[in-house]
Formats: C-alpha cells, sequence, structure tokens
C-alpha cells in the first residue's frame, strides 16, 4: 500500500460500509434487524462526518447472488423491501464508491484493494454488518495487506452478540485494530 514503505503509514483514511444495502431477506434477519436498528444511528454520524471532510467512503456489498446486477439495482431492491428504513438513511451518495462482493471479506475476489492503493488510503474505518462474520473476515484481511483498521463497536451490527464481542476482541488482540464507540473515531 503507498505510504506503508520503511514503516511510514499513509495519511489518508477510508470509511468503508460493509452490507449495509440490504433486503433483510435472509434466516438470520430476525436476530439481525434489531442490532442493525442500534448501529444506525452511528453509521450514519460516521457517514456525515466523513463526507463532512470530504473522506473517501467505499460501500462493499453482498449482490445476494445476482450477477448482473449493478449497485443501483441492488439498492432499489433493497428500498423497495420492508426493511427500507434500515437502507434509506446510509444509502450511497454521487460521491460515494461501491464494489460488489460476493464472499465474507471485502476483499476476497473483489477490486478493494485496488481501489485503496489508488486512493493512497492506509487506514480503513470498518462499519455495518455482520460483526462476527463479514466484518471480522473483512478486519483481518485489511490487516494482512498492513492496512491499519478502526472498528467503532457501536456501528456494527451483529446476529450473535457473544460471538460478535469474541470478535471484537479478536480483531483488537489479534489484527491491532483500533475498536472504539464512532463518537472517538478520528476521520481526517
Amino acid at each position: 500500500m503507498p505510504g506503508k514503505e520503511n514503516g511510514e503509514h499513509a495519511e489518508k483514511t477510508a470509511l468503508i460500509v460493509i452490507d449495509m444495502i440490504n433486503t433483510y431477506d435472509h434466516p438470520d434477519a430476525d436476530a439481525l434487524i434489531p442490532s442493525v436498528r442500534e448501529a444506525l444511528p452511528a453509521v450514519t454520524g460516521l457517514l456525515d462526518r466523513a463526507r463532512a471532510v470530504g473522506l473517501p467512503v467505499v460501500y462493499v456489498n453482498d449482490n445476494f447472488g445476482r450477477w448482473r446486477s449493478h449497485h443501483d439495482e441492488i439498492l432499489d431492491i433493497a428500498l423497495s423491501g420492508p426493511h427500507a428504513d434500515l437502507v434509506e438513511p446510509i444509502r450511497p451518495d454521487a460521491d460515494s464508491l461501491f464494489v460488489v462482493k460476493a464472499r465474507h471479506s471485502i476483499f476476497y475476489q473483489t477490486p478493494l484493494e485496488y481501489v485503496l492503493r489508488h486512493e493512497g488510503i492506509g487506514r480503513v474505518v470498518l462499519c455495518g454488518q455482520v460483526t462476527e462474520q463479514c466484518v471480522l473476515y473483512s478486519a483481518l484481511d485489511a490487516h494482512i495487506r498492513h492496512l491499519d483498521v478502526c472498528v467503532p463497536d457501536d456501528a456494527v451490527a451483529h446476529i450473535h452478540p457473544d460471538l460478535a464481542d469474541a470478535a471484537l476482541r479478536m480483531m483488537a488482540r489479534n489484527m491491532a485494530a483500533d475498536v472504539r464507540p464512532a463518537k472517538e473515531v478520528v476521520l481526517e
């Protein structure tokens, strides 16, 4: 990654929004939705702050197996569903980047690493869902790519609270992730 040579860290940060464009039409939705509602204010706060200072915002989202879809279609489907109230507040703006993923990690077979390198990003702030799945695996993949990782613990949603707590501890301990409340996250 640029700026990481000779022990230096790239100065730029990107806010990564993971899997928040969602129809909530899956077996774990009933367990996930209350946590999404709880995390939503912190996610929208991060989005507002990042946009206000001109930080890159990258949405990395599952395409739900719709391989001919694009980001507008994925957004339209989520907004036309019964849980549009969870999607509308965090919808991408015209400046947001959008990467489609098929697996748990935001990096696995996606162009995200290239996009971050191109933008000179050395630090990622990960928010979204699911803490004990996609956020955890993405934090690991960011760490092994020598990115500094921050995970606002109140801006990630979970299915299983106990596994989410363990995942946050693992990110902090094993990946040197900066885990703190969203209001304490420095965005510059």
